[in-house]
């Protein structure tokens, strides 16, 4: 195990700190103030730093920025008789990876060291629901090690950022590192369910509460206790239902429609939103009272085009993840198309990156993926042709190329990425397709891949 500095300006904190970890099998090294601990910062490499935030002289916050200064790779755990969810927080935007508050037990601590070492070592990579979240970018890990200080509350936590980022990706990220991992998790996507249905859909209605409720229903709230609630475009929630979930939040209990009694709720709430929020509040959109309740720990999702060399690593990813799926035999990308990818804004962020980088590979023939193949998947407008007429013709030529592939290998391509697209709904696929479930069916079959039902 690597070696862990300690800096704490109480010698018994030190000792019983040093030797607790020592019994795990760490090499301790000790510091009495921040300015010790910078002096041996410089001297040796640390694996870890552990430091009080109240010393004399050179406090832990000092000692924290000086550390992500010079070495941002080292994970920095604070430790505060005086801690709040604020000052968590500003800790952990600084670059701390966790925060513990006195008096704690050696076995807690423990615990936390043996958390943040693992998130100094994964946090580049996590999955959820089989789908992961990749980055090398600082911004990404410091946001990381945010959402594992949120994780271990109960706080609510509003997760902002543009579509395609990744929102509900770390929702889900939240809830399976939180004590309630194991209890239900349940997404409500605001923005795609009418008005007049979601007030039912989250608090549930009693038999008789309206036409057409012909029995009792437990809304997703109460589906949720024990566990975590997503309110996925918490923004597109109308102002009377804002009122509803409000009063949800601060009573710590829920109300069917058409019922008396409330029905106690043991939940923690989980918000995201693509919009700027205090604009929404200002103009009257979203009630600010509201805001403050979700706010409670917010997280910021950068977009892809902020996220340096992440556009690069992630089509790696997606290359491999879809050369498996569409029996390719891909083995990299070519530098014009890396620098292509590199070029582009990619205002769709992942979810666009992805969907272009699996177009490419369906269509892709030999073992590299090529500039043309990204080209045919973007749209190109009557400008830029102007501009690039090479790379007009070049694409041209590809549709030629594309041409050549059988239709069994494009109309498999396209129904396996419909599935997809639809989480494996037969009829919604056969929808958007243009044929009937019963082709569908058969389809499947005649590829080897037939679904239960």
């Amino acid at each position: 195990m690597g070696s862990i500095l300690v800096v704490d300006d109480e010698a018994g904190m030190r000792i019983a700190i040093k030797e607790a970890l020592g019994r795990k099998g760490y090499s301790v090294d000790v510091a009495e103030d921040g300015s010790e601990a910078l002096r041996k910062l410089h001297e040796s490499s640390y694996e870890m730093v552990i430091s009080d935030m109240k010393m004399p002289g050179i406090g832990g916050m000092e000692v924290l920025k000086e550390v992500k200064k010079t070495s941002p790779h080292i994970p920095v755990l604070l430790i505060t008789a005086f801690g709040t969810i604020q000052k968590a927080v500003e800790a952990v935007k600084e670059g701390a990876v966790d925060f513990i508050i006195k008096p704690f037990t050696l076995e807690s601590l423990e615990t936390t060291v043996d958390k943040a070492l693992k998130v100094g070592h994964e946090i580049g990579a996590f999955e959820t629901k089989g789908k992961s979240m990749l980055s090398n970018d600082g911004s990404m890990k410091r946001l990381v090690s945010m959402a594992m200080v949120a994780a271990s509350s109960d706080a609510t936590v509003l997760i902002s950022g543009e579509s395609g980022t990744g929102k509900e990706l770390l929702a889900r990220f939240l809830h399976t590192n939180s004590p309630r991992a194991n209890n239900p998790f349940v997404a409500v996507n605001c923005a795609s369910i009418p008005d007049g249905l979601l007030e039912s859909e989250l608090f549930g209605h009693e038999r008789g509460a309206f036409t057409g409720a012909i029995s009792q229903r437990q809304g997703k709230f109460e589906q949720a206790h024990t566990g975590t609630i997503l309110l996925d475009e918490i923004s597109e929630m109308e102002l009377r239902l804002q009122a509803k979930l409000l009063r949800v939040i601060q009573e710590k209990e829920v109300e069917r429609v058409g019922g008396k009694t409330p029905i106690p709720l043991d939940i923690r709430i989980i918000a995201t939103t693509n919009r700027d929020m205090k604009k929404e509040v200002k103009e009257g959109r979203f009630r600010e009272d509201l805001l403050y309740r979700l706010n409670i720990f917010p997280l910021n999702l950068p977009p892809l085009r902020e996220r340096g060399d992440d556009r690069r690593h992630l089509s790696e990813h997606f290359l491999k993840k879809f050369s498996v799926k569409y029996s390719k035999h891909l083995e990299g990308i070519s530098k014009e198309a890396i620098d292509y990818i590199d070029s582009c804004e990619w205002r769709g962020n992942i979810r666009e990156l992805e969907n272009t980088i699996e177009r490419a590979v369906l269509l892709s023939q030999g073992k590299v993926l090529l500039k043309e193949h990204l080209l045919v998947c973007q749209d190109i407008s009557g400008a830029e042709a102007e501009k690039e007429p090479e790379k007009t013709m070049k694409t041209e030529a590809f549709y030629d190329k594309a041409n050549n592939m059988t239709l069994w290998e494009m109309e498999k391509g396209l129904i396996c990425k419909t599935l997809d697209d639809v989480e494996g709904n037969r009829t919604q696929a056969a929808k958007l397709l243009g044929i009937s479930v019963r082709t569908l069916r058969n389809k499947l079959k005649e590829y080897g891949q037939i679904l239960p039902g």
